[in-house]
């Protein structure tokens, strides 16, 4: 396999889609751990443990009713583990929507790695760019506090990467409302909260019924963007589960342009920024 290979194929339903109008963020790593499956089925890697990061970018938007396909490779091994990549693809015209550049930090067996040697293929999406990061959650406010779910299981029995990132989603909503941009304003305004970029990392993992904290701040202020930082721990041990660095936009949602954030709004987040 020296090139990209299919992993997936199917729609947007209305139902997955959010305030702003178009497919959820946590439904891509729902589909995505489908493709993912299929591809570590494909080259015989089995169910891989370790500390997951992805580089997510949304180029375009996916709307209700729209067909799309996943295409994903490998990219490369090396003593640290293997690198993978998942491109989701408007299926009604070829164009590539979404990216996500994925690596396992884990061992890989002789077997495992003499199954990706030879079928390696190139990445030809965006380069990750690199964002500090806090070395500390202080200046975070509680932004998701819960319980693991039967349904949240993924197949080997953890809270599965697409129920993390909708918790991660959610969160997103409680703390656009400590800032101001709340239910009210989105609807009387016509706004909304549109990711463009995802930095994800999953470094532990948490069984049915465990609970779990989300703490945010902001790691970047613009005139019209906002970069979320949310770090999910397991309160009971303050051990860190997974964070995911939410780079967006205020979005018109009838323009779907970019809005500048009123005063009020950028006053109480600029109180909330934290430094790396």
């Amino acid at each position: 396999m020296t090139d990209w290979t299919e992993t997936y194929r199917g729609t947007v339903p209305p139902w997955q889609c959010d305030v702003t109008e178009h497919f959820t963020i946590a439904y891509y790593f729902d589909r995505l751990e489908e493709a993912e499956a299929n591809l570590a089925d494909t080259l015989g890697l089995g169910d891989l443990p370790g500390i997951r990061r992805f580089d997510v970018r949304f180029a375009r938007e996916l709307r209700a009713g729209a067909s799309f396909h996943v295409e994903s490779a490998a990219l490369g091994i090396d003593d640290r583990g293997v690198r993978l990549g998942h491109r989701f693809v408007d299926s009604a015209n070829g164009e590539v929507v979404t990216w996500f550049d994925e690596t396992w930090d884990t061992a890989l067996t002789p077997t495992q790695r003499g199954a990706i040697e030879g079928r390696l293929a190139e990445w030809n999406g965006p380069a990750a760019e690199p964002r500090p990061e806090p070395t500390a959650t202080a200046g975070f406010i509680p932004t998701a506090r819960g319980r693991v779910k039967p349904g949240d299981l993924d197949a080997a029995g953890h809270f599965a990467l697409n129920a993390i990132v909708l918790r991660f989603s959610n969160s997103s909503g409680q703390f656009g409302a400590a800032i101001g941009m709340d239910a009210a304003f989105m609807q009387q305004q016509r706004r909304g909260f549109s990711t463009f970029e995802l930095t994800v990392r999953v470094s532990g993992a948490l069984p049915v019924d465990a609970p779990y904290l989300i703490e945010t701040g902001i790691g970047h202020l613009g005139n019209s963007s906002l970069r979320m930082i949310h770090v999910m721990t397991d309160p009971r041990t303050g051990a860190e589960v997974a964070r995911i660095g939410q780079f967006g936009v205020n979005l018109d949602l009838d323009a779907r342009r970019p809005a500048r954030w009123p005063e009020e709004i950028r006053a109480r987040a600029a109180a909330l920024v934290v430094h790396s």
